[in-house]
């Protein structure tokens, strides 16, 4: 399988090499969105040598010491080390230091590092210690700590003072581009119709572990039922395994917290109403653990008016595959880990079209920086992209207004609809004047119309010459 999409990514690593000192870089995303294999394929790539130490997944039984056993063992079959597990991390990180070579370009990669120290509170200051006393003299080193437990890292290295000053790189490791995405069909993406393989992304996003699990001979109806519906199928399974790695407080109520938002974003207040609870800093915690593990994002514009932080913030489901399987998946879990669950095609699943709808929005917000080219916003300095609400009131008159995406710059205002359905014909155009009616005006500032859609657009929609760019999801796939 080819490596895709990270270009951007790998020159900020490679960017390293040129320096005339060691570099400590932290590595952050979502679980299975590949971050140990864009570590390992820049060091193949550099030509550097190599060191992976993987921490051990915590579990009833086992402690510290299995932690430093794996680590010695790993370490052991890598270089000429003794595998005998050491006394504490301290000389866990002594042994590792010893098998540095100067005269050789070195990436060492600590990964699922919050496994590594989740016994030891005193982990984080120990790695300190080991970095300032001996990796940071190894001035052809890239020492590169890495996991999915976001929290960990920010709480432990990036937000810890005694790291201040130290790290070279935070590299945040997101979806893959929608253009990249398409190679996983390899040839047979220009043989198969696009709606195709939107209903595939519409579930795994651009997360390249699940993009993996496709099979280009097959429709997306079958892939999905051998990926999603069968018994032990790696997208049945992954929600689990993945909620209960990267959510390591509260664990029950922030599922509670997530499931909230599968039929839409909210507000804080919102969120706490369909609850039942108070505002309060447990619903602020789970938020900030979701959004730090990839699943959530923070809808958080500006305010078109005053060009401030938008006061009521709105949050969002972001990764596609959570979305789906709290939708589709976990409601008959039962039935299909019991092989009864059958479906004729996707158009039969409970819930498909509206979370198809959620889904492409999804994709094309989340992938903006694709959008700007298209647009001709390519050259323009972007000050907020993102889902604006604002609300409507009944006392004073003042209607409502909700934009898919509204992208701000310092000259306009650019309104985009984003619209997945069979057909789409005139009535697009009805929706959009009545949201740039309700659009407050700024003087100075134009507003901008734009569609993006997949479907059978009416020839009729772009002879009005209405819209200011119109831009189909083929497009975004770079077909």
């Amino acid at each position: 399988m080819g490596f895709y999409g990270r270009k951007d990514l790998e020159q900020r690593l490679e960017d390293l090499t040129g320096k005339r000192v060691s570099s400590f870089v932290t590595c952050r995303g979502r679980r299975r969105i590949g971050k140990s294999t864009l570590i390992e394929h820049f060091a193949h790539k550099i030509g550097a040598r190599f060191i992976k130490i993987e921490g051990v997944k915590p579990r009833s039984g086992l402690g510290n010491e299995d932690e430093l056993r794996t680590f010695a063992e790993q370490l052991a079959e890598q270089t000429d080390a003794e595998p005998t597990a050491p006394a504490n991390w301290l000389f866990a990180f002594k042994r590792l230091d010893r098998e540095i070579d100067d005269n050789v370009r070195t990436v060492v990669l600590l990964d699922e590092v919050s496994w590594l120290g989740h016994y030891d509170k005193t982990f984080s200051g120990t790695l300190k210690i080991a970095w300032d006393n001996m990796f940071k003299k190894h001035d052809r080193l890239i020492f590169v700590v890495c996991g999915s437990v976001s929290t960990w890292i920010r709480d432990n290295i990036i937000d810890n003072k005694a790291f201040y000053g130290r790290r070279s790189l935070d590299l945040i490791v997101k979806e893959l581009p929608l253009s990249e995405c398409v190679k996983f069909w390899g040839d047979a993406a220009t043989r198969i119709p696009t709606r195709e393989i939107f209903d595939v992304l519409a579930v795994t996003g651009g997360v390249p572990k699940y993009l993996e699990e496709i099979n280009p001979a097959l429709s997306a109806a079958e892939n999905l039922r051998r990926m999603c519906f069968h018994p032990k199928s790696p997208l049945r399974e992954d929600f689990d395994e993945m909620f209960t790695d990267v959510i390591t407080k509260q664990p029950s109520f922030t599922a509670k917290v997530l499931r909230t938002l599968v039929d839409g974003p909210c507000s804080l207040t919102e969120i706490a109403d369909k609850l039942g609870v108070a505002k309060s800093g447990n619903i602020t915690d789970s938020i900030v653990q979701l959004t730090e593990s990839g699943l959530l994002s923070v809808d958080a514009g500006k305010n078109p008016v005053t060009g401030a932080s938008i006061r009521e913030q709105r949050y969002r489901i972001n990764d596609n595959y959570a979305r789906f399987y709290l939708k589709c998946i976990e409601p008959v879990k039962d039935t299909i880990d019991s092989g009864a669950f059958v479906f004729s095609d996707l158009n039969a699943l409970k819930g498909w079209h509206s979370i198809m709808g959620l889904a492409f929005e999804n994709l094309v917000v989340n992938h903006v920086r694709d959008l700007l080219v298209p647009l001709h916003l390519e050259n323009a300095l972007v000050t907020s992209a993102a889902p604006y609400v604002k609300k409507g009131s009944r006392k004073t008159g003042v209607s409502g207004c909700q934009v898919d995406l509204l992208i701000q710059t310092a000259e306009s205002f650019c309104l985009v609809e984003i619209k997945r359905k069979a057909r789409i014909g005139l009535e697009i155009i009805d929706e959009m004047k009545k949201k740039v009616e309700t659009f407050p005006a700024v003087k100075g500032k134009a507003v901008r119309t734009a569609l993006v859609y997949d479907g059978d657009l009416e020839p009729v929609v772009p002879a009005q010459g209405y819209f200011d760019a119109i831009v189909s999801f083929d497009r975004l796939l770079g077909m």
